[in-house]
């Protein structure tokens, strides 16, 4: 079983302002050095929340510099807002990041829900399901096949991707989604699928109706369910460390020492979960090492219980 970091790209409400590159860097940088496998980011350009406006740094531009300091952990957005950019630039940036980080993307897609945002950028949010069909139908054969052309009712290209990038058919797609229009999405797209956000695993049901929802989704579809790589959100706090000043973390957060989450983690295998992604606190580097050796447990449990992955990312 996989584990990452989420890293925190919006502002702390008990801070008043966001986390600096440095400390960004430091966290990446401690997230690869503590055994840790990925590192996600949101993608949002600002926040909206009770009558007061949140910043946020840009993913795009963060995850590419956290590529350049990095080496081995896999790096992407969870998830890349589509409409926020067009879906050929989007294959065509994926591709450029594919190849900076030398073939260590996941591209994770959706399809936007904070509509502030999209009001004050000015993109539109209506048919955003159907806006998102239409995109994948551009950024998946241009990755998987080099090529595309298509003339949709909101979209359309006719290009080719020169460079290609490091991997034949591009990185891994996710997809994050709970509807079933996007669960056969899922199913007839996605290399990854990722249902958020969860706290302990036997506090966790939601998780398994959507597991019943995408399984019946890949069968509408047509799709082997063990084909995809199964990942979740969690939260995770460590409270005997020492805190920069940033906020409590979610009443339903998964807490202990690194033995008692490690426990906890190895639940989600259970779930059949193939990875998890851990919102963290408190958002320090010594929080990352805590974490991956709370990971080595997670790890031991499962190999102990012969529980391997159900699936592979491409």
């Amino acid at each position: 079983m996989k584990l990452g970091l989420m890293l925190p790209m919006g502002e702390d409400d008990r801070l008043g302002r966001t986390l600096s590159w440095p400390h960004l860097r430091a966290l990446a940088i401690a997230t690869e050095q503590s055994g840790l496998d990925s590192l996600y980011a949101a993608d949002h350009l600002v926040f909206h929340n009770d009558g007061r406006t949140e910043g946020i740094h840009e993913c795009w531009t963060l995850l590419s510099a956290i590529a350049a300091v990095t080496e081995r952990i896999e790096i992407g957005p969870l998830v890349l807002a589509v409409p926020f950019r067009n879906p050929a630039l989007t294959a065509k940036m994926a591709a450029a990041f594919d190849e900076v980080s030398d073939g260590r993307l996941v591209l994770g897609l959706g399809c936007g829900w904070h509509e502030p945002e999209f009001d004050d950028f000015d993109y539109p949010f209506d048919h955003r399901v159907g806006r998102f069909e239409e995109a994948l139908e551009i950024i998946v054969p241009m990755l998987r096949e080099g090529r595309v052309q298509f003339d949709g009712r909101w979209h359309r290209a006719s290009a080719e991707l020169l460079p290609h990038g490091p991997r034949p058919t591009g990185p891994p797609i996710l997809i994050a989604g709970k509807a079933p229009r996007m669960l056969r999405l899922v199913a007839r797209h996605a290399d990854a699928w990722n249902a958020a956000w969860f706290g302990p695993p036997d506090e966790a049901p939601e998780l398994e109706r959507r597991l019943v929802n995408l399984r019946a989704a890949c069968e509408a579809e047509g799709r082997d369910f063990s084909t995809i790589h199964l990942t979740a959100g969690v939260f995770v706090s460590f409270p005997h460390l020492p805190t920069d000043g940033d906020a409590d973390a979610p009443s339903s957060a998964m807490v202990g020492n690194a033995d008692e989450v490690g426990l906890m983690l190895a639940g989600f295998r259970d779930h059949g979960m193939d990875e998890l992604i851990v919102h963290l606190w408190p958002r320090t580097p010594e929080a990352v090492a805590e974490l991956g050796r709370a990971a080595e447990v997670a790890r031991a449990i499962v190999a102990k219980r012969g529980q391997g992955s159900s699936a592979v990312a491409r």
